[in-house]
């Protein structure tokens, strides 16, 4: 009897000691998990505190963000992706920093994201595979504060014959326009026509990238070269055009050029918000940054774009600078179930009726995605001035052709001529000479 009494109190702890283990293992398990790369600075609070929140309570995926410090996202993903805990969405500025990361790129033919990419050929491609998607269509020129342009066309004494900003549709009425209202910066209630020419570290993106696009652009349509090619030398056909708005930014500004290596884009934008400044080149995600200023005095009615004037033969029918340099990879080397999850994520932020709202209102981006209706396109002022300059009659957006610039290098080493040349430790024929030398020096390098 007492036999049989010890195999029952045996089975019993034994079956006791199962659930036990089962409810520790249970614990134990990992949580589900994506991994995101993120590329943008700016709008890094909205995916933490907001979109991933928001996916979790739906899915019960957490999303863990990282997002690289400006100006380091090559080497953040190349430094990440080496872990045992790699991104499992990375992103990607376009087809050369897309041959830096082929060997862990998936083919993504058969996802749920792919298929709701309005226009296919938007895709970057190697053969039949899909391998990068892209997930906003952005535009960028000179951002002006209306208010204070119409308070400019009010004075009386005013030197140019226009009345209003809308009717500056080249370099030397740009120009015209803002040395007078320097002269009238006081009356105007400015510290500066444009706002700070931001050169410290890792904020030159907006100048060796942005700015350059429009000499490299006309380079390539004078030089019949088609978009996307890889470019072996850099004439800099339009060096000069490049100086003409580079020169207006540093003699027009809130901040003298020595000071300018300790500014940041923060700064500029801040700058604009608070109404010291007239005018900033940017993109139309900096309406986040001056809508999220503290003491913001522009109006959203007032947050309008021009384009970047340079002086370039033919410029009163170019319109902004717009294209994409913002692409969405699915790392091939993990899981399946994480790539799986990967593609739930971004379907679920570009499809989902919550995740629509966040990249309506939140984000803020121009999608190319078939899965939003025309009510749900952002609202924010400055996408809408982007849509509104491309259907401008007549106008032809000036494509994103930066994407051709041969290393990340290239921009370091033009971005710092840039800084000598502000401080006039530099001539401009040496910063074109910097640029021009550095093009074949890393275009051989990198090919």
């Amino acid at each position: 009897m007492k036999k049989h009494l010890f195999i029952a109190f045996l089975i019993v702890m034994m079956a006791m000691g199962s659930v036990v283990f089962a409810a520790g293992a249970e614990e134990a398990a990992p949580a589900k998990e994506v991994y995101f790369l993120n590329f943008k600075p700016e709008i890094a609070d909205v995916y933490e505190s907001k979109i991933a929140p928001a996916f979790e309570e739906e899915t019960g995926i957490k999303l863990k963000v990282v997002t690289a410090a400006s100006g380091t996202y090559a080497q953040t993903l190349k430094s990440e992706i080496a872990k045992s805990n790699p991104p499992v969405i990375f992103q990607t500025n376009g087809p050369v920093g897309l041959k830096e990361s082929k060997s862990y790129t998936a083919d993504l033919r058969n996802t749920d994201f792919y298929s709701i990419l309005s226009d296919k050929s938007m895709a970057l491609t190697d053969g039949e595979k899909v391998l990068a998607i892209p997930y906003a269509v952005e535009g960028y020129g000179i951002i002006y504060n209306d208010a204070i342009m119409r308070k400019y066309f009010a004075l009386p004494d005013k030197a140019v014959s226009i009345s209003s900003a809308d009717e500056i549709n080249n370099f030397a009425t740009l120009k015209a326009v803002v040395e007078d209202m320097t002269k009238h910066k006081d009356a105007l209630g400015i510290k500066g026509v444009f706002a700070s020419t931001s050169l410290s570290a890792g904020n030159q993106w907006r100048w060796q990238t942005h700015l350059v696009n429009v000499p490299l652009h006309f380079e390539m349509v004078a030089r019949n070269i088609p978009a996307g090619s890889s470019v072996p030398e850099l004439e800099f056909t339009y060096s000069e055009n490049m100086k003409n708005i580079w020169d207006l930014y540093l003699n027009n500004s809130t901040t003298a050029p020595g000071l300018l290596g300790s500014k940041s884009v923060d700064d500029s934008m801040a700058e604009f918000a608070l109404g010291q400044a007239a005018m900033v080149q940017n993109g139309n995600w900096g309406a986040s940054q001056i809508l999220g200023v503290k003491g913001n005095k522009v109006a959203d009615s007032d947050i309008k774009f021009l384009p970047i004037y340079t002086g370039i033969e033919g410029e009163e029918n170019a319109g902004l600078n717009v294209g994409t340099e913002n692409y969405l990879c699915i790392n091939s080397n993990v899981s399946a179930e994480q790539q799986e999850m990967a593609d739930q994520f971004l379907t679920w932020l570009f499809a989902s009726e919550t995740g629509k709202q966040f990249v309506k209102n939140d984000l803020m981006f121009i999608t190319p995605f078939n899965s939003f209706k025309d009510s749900e396109l952002p609202t924010d002022p400055l996408a809408k001035e982007v849509i509104r300059w491309m259907n401008k009659p007549g106008i032809k957006s000036v494509p994103w052709a930066f994407s051709i610039i041969p290393s990340e290098e290239w921009k370091n080493k033009f971005g710092a001529a840039l800084a000598e040349y502000s401080v006039g430790r530099m001539t401009w024929d040496e910063v074109e000479k910097v640029a021009v030398d550095a093009w074949k020096i890393e275009y051989d390098l990198t090919n």
